[in-house]
């Protein structure tokens, strides 16, 4: 009976000895299950609260808008720079007006949304608006404001022929 117990007290070494070099099979798809059961248990807990009145449901529904907002907003300022750049680059030099506080309010704000903890700059080396400042803004409205013309297009013999199929 001695000796069963040493070799079978020899096997758990080996095994031990064998994990370190080849993993345990069954003990990591007993982790994976309970890491599973662990994250579903929290996702039920986070769902399972009960639904709110109209205003609950309202707030909930503006949280998840500004991300979304930001991102359409982003790809809606490169949609209006291809269809009027002449408006696009007016507006581009209005911004140039805005003093830098409320730059940095509007930075601070956007990075707390966003989970930052700090905003040190968000525009750093500019110096105040002075009326020459603002004087070279509206002669650089008026020059783009003055190019707004239809620009002259060389014909293109694709769209003739697909003008002239369709037609």
């Amino acid at each position: 009976m001695g000796v069963i117990r040493d070799i079978l007290g020899l096997g758990g070494a080996v095994r031990e000895v064998a994990e370190v070099f080849v993993e345990n099979r069954t003990k990591t798809a007993a982790n994976e299950h309970a890491e599973n059961i662990a994250t579903l248990e929290q996702l039920t807990a986070e769902f399972a609260r009960e639904r709110g009145g109209w205003f609950d449901q309202l707030v909930d529904g503006l949280n998840r808008l500004p991300r979304p907002a930001l991102a359409m907003g982003t790809l809606a300022l490169f949609a209006y720079a291809m269809a009027d750049p002449v408006g696009f680059a007016a507006r581009m030099q209005g911004l140039q007006l805005v003093p830098d506080p409320l730059w940095w309010l509007l930075g601070a704000i956007v990075s707390f949304y966003f989970g930052a903890r700090e905003l040190h700059h968000f525009r750093s080396g500019r110096g105040r608006i002075t009326p020459s400042a603002v004087a070279d803004v509206a002669r650089t409205v008026e020059q783009l404001e003055a190019m707004d013309q239809p620009v002259e297009t060389q014909a293109n013999p694709a769209l003739a022929a697909w003008r002239a199929q369709a037609g």
